[in-house]
């Protein structure tokens, strides 16, 4: 039996590895066991976020290295609307017991601005102290992926943001960073997700369920 507790579940990796897909799948399977988990996704989640993210994404279209964001305004701009998210949507859903489950959070920021972009991780980690004030993922799971996988899903892909447009170079240094941040940590799940099928979901499924103690 199911009993109700605030539990956190995020979905890290590059893009094309399917976290998009297989966040929507475990809440499809939990509400089949009658859990009804918040979806929610970064850079987003709420109006003011989705604004922000509109911001983001639209900077990477500027045709001029003079004209887009200094590094550590992109930083910010992402930092942002994580304070709106979790101000506004993750800290009350769990606050009222709900399962949340997110579409990246805080190990993006570190694989994309830390490892990639270079930004003080101090920096953000100072910033991160405010924002989330003690908030931490109860499990996250890394989705790894082959690059001829996350080519062919990019490419079938109708529309497209800033992240789904950069070198393969830069997927392979980001999944590197992915892996690097989950090494030894016991709540860190790495899956290969290069075929994404109904097995990873089932092995997806299973672990929440064990964590949530739900038969």
């Amino acid at each position: 039996m199911y009993k109700k507790k605030p539990f956190f579940i995020i979905f890290e990796g590059v893009e094309g590895c399917g976290k998009s897909y297989q966040s929507q799948k475990l809440k499809k399977n939990l509400k089949k066991k009658g859990v009804n988990s918040l979806l929610t996704r970064e850079p987003g989640g709420t109006r003011s976020a989705e604004s922000i993210r509109r911001l983001i994404l639209k900077d990477y279209f500027n045709k001029g290295n003079n004209e887009k964001f200094d590094k550590y305004t992109d930083t910010l701009l992402y930092l942002a609307a994580r304070n709106e998210h979790v101000k506004n949507k993750i800290k009350p859903a769990l606050k009222k017991k709900r399962v949340v489950i997110c579409d990246r959070f805080v190990d993006s920021t570190l694989a994309y601005q830390v490892y990639g972009k270079k930004v003080n991780r101090y920096f953000i980690n100072n910033i991160h102290k405010f924002i989330l004030q003690g908030i931490k993922p109860n499990i996250t799971f890394i989705l790894k992926v082959s690059s001829k996988a996350s080519k062919l899903r990019l490419k079938k892909r109708r529309t497209k943001n800033r992240y789904d447009n950069f070198h393969q170079s830069f997927y392979t240094k980001a999944q590197k960073s992915f892996l690097k941040i989950a090494k030894n940590k016991k709540n860190y799940f790495i899956l290969d997700s290069s075929s994404n099928d109904s097995k990873l979901e089932k092995k997806i499924f299973k672990i929440v369920c064990n964590y949530l103690k739900i038969k």
